[in-house]
């Protein structure tokens, strides 16, 4: 694997491309699966209008909790995609898994500026454990990859550093 090129987002030309967004929308949920505090998908903000201001195709992933490579329905990043929809001001269309057929079929189909969140990575074992198979998975729905999320980017997991070898640019 090569070094990849690091850019800051703004050096980049984004119009048609497949921008994959590694936000941290590990946000507190109540009983009632419902957002007791925004703070972190409104700092994703400012990237993410970016992306769709500049004609990018915002392809965003996250963490919620830890679920521990198993399917929690309590830990969905569905209320997450309803959230940044009030928040930005336009449709945000959820994906039922981060990769696979399905959400490659829902990346075909995007048009420029729409914004897709993908669900928990860490529905996947993979994710923590950085698994080449899996960065590969998340590698080829981007075109560019940014990563949004600092308080996760010293962890060494697939979304976080081992996609970075799968994608052309990073910023």
């Amino acid at each position: 694997m090569g070094m990849t090129k690091k850019n800051f987002i703004e050096d980049l030309k984004l119009n048609g491309l497949r921008v994959l967004t590694r936000v941290d929308f590990n946000v507190p949920l109540n009983k009632d699966l419902q957002i007791t505090d925004n703070g972190r998908i409104e700092a994703a903000l400012p990237t993410i209008r970016h992306i769709v201001e500049q004609g990018g195709k915002a392809i965003l992933m996250s963490h919620l909790g830890r679920p521990g490579g198993e399917r929690v329905e309590s830990l969905s990043l569905k209320p997450a995609a309803e959230e940044l929809s009030l928040l930005l001001g336009q449709p945000v269309t959820f994906a039922k898994d981060c990769i696979g057929e399905e959400v490659e079929a829902l990346i075909e189909g995007m048009q420029n500026g729409e914004v897709l969140l993908l669900e928990n990575l860490r529905f996947h074992k993979a994710e923590t454990k950085n698994e080449p198979e899996f960065c590969k998975a998340l590698g080829k729905l981007g075109d560019v990859y940014v990563n949004d999320a600092f308080g996760t980017a010293h962890r060494a997991h697939a979304s976080t550093a081992g996609v970075t070898g799968f994608i052309p640019e990073s910023a």
